[in-house]
């Protein structure tokens, strides 16, 4: 009993506990090595363009996805009564990918539906390029982080296996488990990043593809407005 109590009280055992508690991210990198601080040096600044691209596009399709549940009824009003140029006017103070694709039907009232239905998929087709702009950058962070991650990975083992030759195949313990360290460290810190870019490619993915639901929904029933009997 007295020894387990001594022990317990061993200095040397409350100094290992309080470095275990103390060790932080930073602590982390630079222990790595030089080879650790630049691999994680450019996992941090693809996470840093990941994030940015992330929260610049969810605004902006956030923007996009906005338009009074009135709209379409008005401009139903403006065309049955042949105000086109009030309708335009309509679109114009409108700032939505939907009220774009309209204005550009209405642009095109008077000539044939096939002329029409192509203005508007042509317009889509540009609105849509504007929403997904840089969305490609994430899904290529997403697959290059984690291989990034993977190359610390192989550098570190082959410091250790290196150190290892050089010795004679006894290396130390320490020296091995620099290597290691550096090639564990750059997997978690590439594996993290490829996560989160991911997640959010796959996120803007999700709400870009909602927004140009609406705009089809939206076109649909313009054509339909054209096709009713005046």
């Amino acid at each position: 009993m007295l020894i387990f109590q001594d022990l317990v009280q061993d200095p040397a055992l409350d100094a290992v506990v309080s470095e275990e508690k103390t060790l932080s991210i930073i602590d982390l990198i630079v222990d790595g090595g030089t080879g650790s601080i630049l691999i994680i040096s450019v996992l941090f600044v693809m996470l840093f363009v990941a994030l940015y691209i992330y929260f610049e596009r969810i605004f902006a399709i956030k923007a996009a996805s906005k338009i009074d549940s009135n709209f379409m009824n008005q401009i139903r009003d403006h065309v049955s009564n042949g105000k086109l140029e009030a309708a335009k006017l309509l679109c114009a103070q409108t700032d939505s990918p939907v009220a774009r694709l309209t204005e550009k039907g209405i642009s095109r009232i008077g000539k044939p539906l096939d002329d029409i239905n192509t203005a508007i998929e042509n317009a889509g087709t540009l609105e849509v390029y504007k929403l997904e702009k840089n969305v490609s950058v994430l899904a290529t962070v997403a697959g290059a982080a984690p291989m990034i991650g993977f190359l610390g990975t192989v550098i570190g083992m082959i410091l250790a296996f290196h150190q290892m030759a050089s010795n004679g195949g006894q290396a130390e313990m320490g020296s091995l488990a620099s290597g290691i360290y550096t090639a564990m460290t750059t997997t978690v810190a590439g594996l993290i990043v490829g996560i989160i870019a991911y997640i959010g490619y796959n996120h803007l993915v999700n709400r870009t593809d909602k927004v140009v639901h609406k705009m089809e929904a939206n076109a649909v029933e313009f054509l339909d407005l054209l096709n009713e009997p005046l």
